[in-house]
């Protein structure tokens, strides 16, 4: 599978998208900016989130309450996140590194199979070697111990380093780590499968999109 120039494109325009966020939020929780755009900048996701979940309720009652007790609450907490700009960014950080953690972590317990295997069976047809059960439940295993250790790691900071040092690692080297992620274990299914038995890095990206898309829906 080749990917087209639509594809190519909205795939640059998407990273252009978050590497401005990420600066945004980098210099945004340094200090270097308006505390009110840095702080609405970074409450947003958590508000789309939850605006997310509110809808899934479907309940127009229970919808106009929870808008009015979000939007009370954040009148409430407005000076003290224009005082702590960095709060919301490291809430986020940890969340969804934790969240993620959990998303590979939980395949791993049980008799069901593990998350990357399960993507793997989409590659392949429904049909894997036993080294490649092996290797997949191996990476699900790789990839709960990164999220883990990154969640560990922001807190850490957070907690002891200055605020700076947080926001560069957690807003600026996040992203790279886990491209160095995808690389290293790219170049160690190369190794350890043949080729028969390893998907192309486009492959890849098809079935996580095809999983995030099952997600989501």
């Amino acid at each position: 599978m080749t990917l087209g120039p639509k594809q190519v494109l909205r795939g640059v325009a998407a990273a252009a998208v978050m590497v401005a966020w990420a600066l945004a939020a980098h210099f945004g929780s340094a200090g270097q900016g308006h505390p009110d755009l840095t702080a609405a900048l970074g409450v947003a996701p958590i508000v789309a989130a939850l605006a997310m979940l509110l809808w899934r309720v479907r309940h127009p009652l229970w919808i106009a309450a929870s808008g009015a007790a979000l939007a009370a609450a954040l009148a409430w907490l407005w000076p003290a996140l224009r005082q702590n700009v960095a709060l919301p960014f490291f809430v986020q950080h940890l969340g969804i590194n934790l969240a993620l953690a959990a998303l590979f972590g939980r395949t791993l317990a049980g008799p069901g199979e593990a998350l990357v295997t399960r993507l793997a069976r989409i590659v392949h047809n429904g049909v894997l070697s036993e080294r490649q059960l092996r290797y997949t439940r191996r990476v699900t295993q790789a990839w709960t111990l990164f999220f883990l250790a990154n969640a560990a790691v922001s807190a850490l900071l957070y907690a002891l380093a200055p605020v700076a040092v947080w926001s560069f690692y957690a807003n600026l080297l996040t992203g790279p780590l886990i491209g160095l992620m995808f690389v290293a274990e790219h170049l160690l299914r190369m190794r350890v499968l043949p080729r028969e038995e390893r998907p192309s890095i486009a492959e890849v990206v098809r079935v996580w999109r095809l999983n995030a898309s099952a997600k989501g829906s």
